[in-house]
């Protein structure tokens, strides 16, 4: 029954999250070409730079504590799923992913440039 639904359908029009959404997607979009260069385009597939950007995001919103401690929630939360484009049914990732691609993200100054860009906004 629930993967008949949709994330989408689920949100209500009026949340605020919705204006949220556009800004980061607005930001993350003018970003792309650099977040893209960032990843081989081969080998196993990883988690998108734009899902732990926006997994930062709804961190600091909803005041959680710890990275684990999102990842357990994003396991059950539809507006968490909703907001970093997952599909009902697909599993939060692992933890330890915000570890392996912090650095990343700094090195590149993109972590920095995201968020000076969505306060901005």
């Amino acid at each position: 029954m629930l993967t008949t639904l949709s994330t989408e359908d689920l949100v209500p029009a009026d949340h605020p999250i919705r204006r949220i959404r556009a800004v980061v997607d607005a930001v993350l979009g003018e970003l792309d070409a650099e977040l893209s260069a960032m990843y081989a385009t081969s080998g196993r597939p990883s988690v998108p730079p734009e899902q732990l950007l926006k997994a930062t995001v709804l961190m600091a919103l909803y005041s959680i504590r710890s990275e684990r401690a999102f990842c357990e929630r994003l396991n059950y939360d539809l507006l968490f799923k909703w907001f970093l484009g997952m599909r009902i049914d697909e599993r939060a990732f692992d933890a330890t992913t915000f570890s392996k691609n912090r650095q990343r993200l700094l090195d590149h100054e993109i972590a920095d440039r995201f968020f000076a860009a969505v306060v901005v906004e």
